[in-house]
C-alpha cells in the first residue's frame, strides 16, 4: 500500500482523513469506503492542532476520550484521535493489501465508535491512523501540527516493567514538545465543566510557566484555582544524635520556610487576581514532597492537576525530560496530570494559553 507523498511509506498515516461534528456515526458510511478503497482518497492534509488522543483500541482504551472531550471543550478545540497501528510486520514480509485494508477499515470504525460512545456536547473530531512504531509515531504526528496537547492512558501502577507507565508513555514524554494529559485508568469520569484545578508550586519560573494554562483552564469552566506548596523537612547530617541546638536549627529553618511560602503563594494570588478567578491557596509541611502532594492532589478531589516537568531541579540535573515530583505524580496519583514540557517549542506559543489581563510573578517573567 502506498504512503503519504513525502513519508516513510512503513510509517504513513493512513491516507484517509474524516471528521465531524456531533455525530460521528452520520459518516460511517464513508469512512468505510475510504478503508475499502485508498486509491479513491486524498492525501491528508497538515493536521488540525488541537487535542491529539492517542487511543488503542485493541487495549480498550477508548475512555481516555471522555477526558480528551472535556479538555478539548474547555479549550474550545478539535480533537484528533489518532492509532498507531504496529508496522513491523511490514519490514519483514511482503504485506496483503486485504489484510491491510480490512485492519485499517476495523480501527477507522473502532475509532468511530469510540467518538461516538459519549453523550457530551458536540466537539469537533477527527479520527488518523498511522503505521509504525507507536511512540515515534505520536511525537511524529504532533510535531506536524502547529501547536497541540497529546492525551495518552496510564494502566495501573506497574506497566512493562516501569512503575505506572509504559515504554509508550515514557517515550512520549522524552520527545514530545506538547504538554501531555497523562490520564490514569482509575480516574472518575471529568466533571463538565471542571471544578477544581489545583497547581503545585516550588517558586522556580519553570513551575510558574504553567499558570496562563492552567487560568485559562479555570476561566473557561469556571473552576476554583487552587495553588499548593509543600514545605519539606531540611535534612541534618546525624552522624550523631541531633543536639538541642540542631533540633532548633531545624525547626527555625522549618517556620522560615513555611512564612516564605506563604508570603509567595499570597503574592502569587495577588498578581493573579486580575483574572477575576476563584483562588485558594495550601501551604503544607512534609517529609516526602512528592507523597503529600499526590495525597493533597486527591484529597482536595481536584479534576485536573496542571505542572510543569520540572521545578528547581532543572538547574542541577537538565539531562532528563522531568524531575523526581512529576515523576511521581505521574505514576502515583489517580487525577489526570496536564505536563508542561521541561523544552518549551520555539517560535510558536501552545495552544493560546496566554491571557492579556494576567500579571505573571516575577519570576515567570525573568
Amino acid at each position: 500500500m502506498e504512503g503519504t507523498p513525502g513519508r516513510n511509506a512503513g510509517c504513513s498515516r493512513c491516507p484517509s482523513r474524516h471528521e465531524f461534528d456531533g455525530d460521528p456515526r452520520q459518516e460511517e458510511h464513508l469512512i468505510s469506503a475510504a478503508s475499502a478503497f485508498p486509491a479513491l482518497a486524498q492525501a491528508s492534509p497538515r493536521p488540525q492542532s488541537g487535542i491529539v488522543a492517542c487511543i488503542d483500541c485493541s487495549d480498550h482504551d477508548a475512555w481516555i476520550y471522555s477526558h480528551a472531550r472535556a479538555l478539548a471543550t474547555t479549550l474550545d478545540v478539535p480533537i484528533t484521535l489518532l492509532q498507531v497501528l504496529d508496522g513491523e510486520g511490514s519490514t519483514r514480509s511482503r504485506p496483503d493489501p486485504i489484510e491491510c485494508n480490512l485492519r485499517r477499515r476495523e480501527a477507522l470504525r473502532a475509532l468511530d465508535r469510540c467518538a461516538a460512545a459519549t453523550s457530551a456536547p458536540p466537539t469537533k473530531t477527527s479520527i488518523e491512523l498511522a503505521e509504525g512504531q507507536t511512540a515515534e509515531e505520536i511525537c511524529r504526528f504532533v510535531r506536524e501540527c502547529d501547536d497541540g496537547m497529546v492525551v495518552l492512558g496510564r494502566r495501573g501502577r506497574q506497566e512493562a516493567g516501569r512503575p505506572g507507565m509504559g515504554a509508550t508513555v515514557h517515550k512520549v514524554l522524552m520527545q514530545t514538545p506538547a504538554p501531555v494529559l497523562l490520564v490514569p485508568v482509575e480516574a472518575p469520569l471529568p466533571a463538565a465543566p471542571y471544578r477544581r484545578v489545583v497547581v503545585p508550586l516550588d517558586g522556580s519560573r519553570w513551575a510558574e510557566s504553567v499558570l496562563p494554562l492552567a487560568v485559562r483552564l479555570a476561566k473557561a469552566s469556571e473552576a476554583e484555582l487552587l495553588l499548593v506548596h509543600v514545605v519539606p523537612t531540611p535534612e541534618m547530617i546525624e552522624a550523631r544524635p541531633l543536639e538541642v541546638e540542631d533540633k532548633k536549627l531545624q525547626q527555625a529553618l522549618i517556620e522560615r520556610n513555611e512564612q516564605a511560602a506563604r508570603s509567595y503563594l499570597d503574592r502569587t494570588k495577588s498578581n493573579l487576581s486580575a483574572s477575576g478567578l476563584r483562588i485558594r491557596t495550601i501551604s503544607i509541611r512534609g517529609e516526602d514532597v512528592r507523597e503529600v502532594l499526590c495525597d493533597l492532589i486527591q484529597r482536595e478531589r481536584a479534576d485536573i492537576a496542571v505542572l510543569s516537568a520540572r521545578g528547581h531541579s532543572h538547574r542541577h540535573v537538565s539531562d532528563v525530560p522531568y524531575g523526581t515530583v512529576a515523576s511521581y505524580l505521574m505514576t502515583h496519583c489517580n487525577v489526570p496530570m496536564l505536563v508542561t514540557p521541561a523544552t518549551i517549542r520555539s517560535g510558536k506559543a501552545q495552544i493560546a494559553v496566554g491571557h492579556n489581563c494576567l500579571r505573571l510573578p516575577l519570576a515567570a517573567q525573568a
